[in-house]
């Protein structure tokens, strides 16, 4: 899962804050607006249906096109954890160099509690020591009261296991042992900018340039880090990769959501999401065959070169293209997908779709666009005041642990390759769970009882005896699994709690204030150099602080969701005590098939015979036909013309 995503499971969507694009006279020409009940001209939700929501031209996109394109994400998040490894060092004592570095480790290097001392060297006359003892150093006797000083003259690296990283070029240790985590916090502070960035370009010029565009950034970024001659300059490439995480994986997702039906969007969400995993799982067996650090760099981005022959295959998304006005090109690309799936475009659509489009808004239209409800209203009556700050803190305590998690898992266990392999794969059956726990234990509950499981399984770790490296391992890939599951439910969870008003602008500010804490991540995980468990217990306390303040949200299964700022005020106003502690949702008298609802979506009869990747030759049952096909109601934030947009994005 990619720690800046969003994910959609039983209907939901990533979600974005807009940011409205500013207009010049006229541009309102190519806008879509639902402008009466009388003009239901057809957009891409009722054409669909007819072409084919998710038929063989959807799957030879995503299959060979979208889901490749989320691996560069992940590899470019998290190369850096095995660029930036810390092998065993001492200091560099040159009048020793031509005796083994174990044995001139043993007279020169002052012992410590913990071993000998990677800092520290004893001050004292080699020659004359070597001299006395017949010329070696075996008969040097080792004298407590020398003197200690620091290594002045570099260090020495024991190359068994790190044969090579940016900690060995640049001796990035001792005083400086802090660069590698600056290094992560450059990367972080690169996501926002870029997210925001190709955000505002994938609205503008588009889905398949912004994604060349984005590939471009990345590919620079990582040759710029392999020729890096020194730490600032890698560091200053990292904010170049930055910018692309996770904008490289979000602007083929969406193109994917603009092209299937609302009734797959779900299912090919979640597909997205374990493909993302199995490209962190392939990272590791990169990382583990190479161990250079530059070597690995070229592996992790020149491959992707190859991408750019996605520039004859990956469609523009329609629904861009015809809020732009571009009727011709729209038409080009779904009468392709129609003749791919053998269904026919109805004649009338273009020229249906083209007069809603270029129908032209009243000046008392346009001003009811413009007083769309802001951040003040997120906090402007009580109960909005008090679960948007409870939203906010839960989403902080999700993101701030599932990523603290993510970097710290290279570092347990006797083998980081394995651990990171672990720490990835057990995401995928927390998909699964999720996918199926939803819609029947509700939100609440099963996020607050995945994040205190999290949090009781890390503060573990501090009963256990140091050396029991296993135990600690299956401790923390028991916190991965649960607070996985927890963050995927927090963007449901959210989007329901907020109301139709409010959501895009709610939750893109849960998001940015609790995305703020990617910046503190790295320094907690560094607290691991002097106490491997001292980042875990953090990340427990904050996790069982964020499970147990979720508890005060309401329950939204089985609910209609609030849809103007009133509903939302008064929605959870009446939470006692017994709402608080009863786990199983009840269903009210007037509820409805789901959760959701979302009125500006028409529901979409689905052709009864297409078939889903999941769907073999032979009869399945009903219970998987009800998961890989459901309508999906809470649909992403969009603008006024029905384009997704993606702003921003954690």
């Amino acid at each position: 899962m990619p720690y800046f995503e969003g994910f959609q499971l039983n209907h939901f969507q990533p979600v974005y804050l807009v940011t409205p694009l500013a207009m010049e006279d006229g541009e309102y020409d190519n806008l879509e607006y639902k402008h009466s009940n009388e003009d239901h001209g057809m957009d891409m939700d009722d054409l669909l249906p007819q072409v084919g929501e998710f038929g063989t031209y959807q799957k030879l996109m995503l299959w060979l096109v979208c889901l490749p394109a989320c691996f560069p994400c992940g590899f470019g998040a998290f190369n850096q954890l095995f660029m930036a490894d810390v092998p065993d060092h001492w200091c560099n004592i040159p009048e020793l160099q031509n005796f083994l570095p174990e044995i001139t480790k043993n007279v020169s290097i002052p012992f410590e509690d913990n071993g000998f001392s990677r800092c520290s060297r004893y001050v004292v006359n080699w020659s004359r020591l070597i001299e006395d003892s017949g010329g070696t150093i075996e008969g040097v006797e080792v004298n407590s009261s020398w003197s200690i000083e620091g290594c002045l003259e570099g260090w020495v690296y024991d190359r068994s296991k790190v044969v090579s990283s940016i900690v060995i070029d640049f001796d990035l240790v001792c005083d400086k042992d802090i660069y590698p985590t600056l290094g992560l916090v450059a990367l972080n502070v690169g996501g926002p900018i870029g997210v925001y960035t190709f955000g505002r370009l994938n609205d503008t010029i588009g889905r398949k340039k912004s994604f060349f565009l984005c590939l471009t950034t990345l590919l620079i970024g990582g040759i710029l880090t392999v020729t890096a001659q020194n730490f600032w300059w890698w560091a200053g490439s990292r904010v170049v990769v930055g910018l692309t995480i996770p904008a490289m994986y979000q602007i083929p997702f969406i193109i994917s959501l603009e092209l299937v039906g609302p009734n797959y969007r779900s299912f090919v969400t979640v597909l997205t999401c374990m493909f993302y995993t199995v490209g962190l799982m392939m990272l590791s067996g990169i990382t583990y065959l190479i161990r250079d650090w530059v070597h690995l760099g070229l592996a992790t981005s020149l491959p992707f070169l190859l991408y750019y022959f996605y520039w004859f295959w990956l469609p523009e998304s329609p629904r861009w293209l015809l809020a732009k006005g571009r009727f011709e090109e729209a038409s080009k690309i779904l009468e392709t997908l129609a003749r791919v799936n053998q269904k026919a475009l109805p004649d009338s659509f273009k020229q249906q779709l083209k007069r809603k489009i270029m129908y032209k808004p009243s000046k008392s239209e346009e001003e009811a666009l413009k007083k769309s409800p802001g951040c003040f209203e997120l906090c402007g009556t009580p109960n909005m005041r008090l679960k948007t700050t409870l939203i906010t803190l839960n989403w902080f305590a999700n993101e701030t642990v599932y990523v603290g998690l993510s970097y710290y898992g290279p570092s347990l266990g006797s083998n980081e390759h394995l651990s990171f392999l672990l720490s990835s794969a057990v995401e995928i059956p927390t998909y699964l769970a999720c996918w199926l726990v939803m819609d029947r234990w509700g939100r609440r509950w099963p996020i607050c009882t995945c994040m205190l499981i999290c949090g009781a399984c890390c503060l573990a770790t501090a009963t256990i005896p140091d050396d029991a490296v296993g135990i600690t391992l299956v401790l923390f890939l028991v916190s991965k699994s649960a607070i996985s599951a927890s963050f995927l439910i927090i963007y449901p969870f959210a989007g329901e709690l907020y109301p139709t008003q409010l959501r895009g602008v709610g939750i893109g500010t849960s998001a940015y204030i609790a995305g703020l804490g990617l910046i503190i991540i790295p320094f907690i995980t560094y607290l691991g150099s002097e106490m491997l468990i001292l980042p875990l217990i953090i990340m427990g306390v904050i996790s069982i602080l964020g499970g147990l303040t979720g508890l005060r949200l309401p329950e939204t299964l089985h609910h209609k969701l609030p849809q103007t700022v009133e509903e939302g005020e008064a929605f959870g106003r009446d939470f006692n005590l017994t709402d608080c502690l009863r786990c199983i949702p009840l269903r009210p008298e007037t509820s409805v098939v789901s959760s959701y609802e979302d009125l500006e979506l028409t529901p979409v009869k689905v052709t009864p015979h297409e078939e889903t990747p999941f769907e073999p030759k032979m009869p399945r049952r009903s219970t998987m036909r009800k998961l890989v096909r459901q309508q999906s109601t809470m649909d992403t934030q969009r603008g006024s013309n029905g384009t997704m947009q993606m702003t921003y994005w954690f």
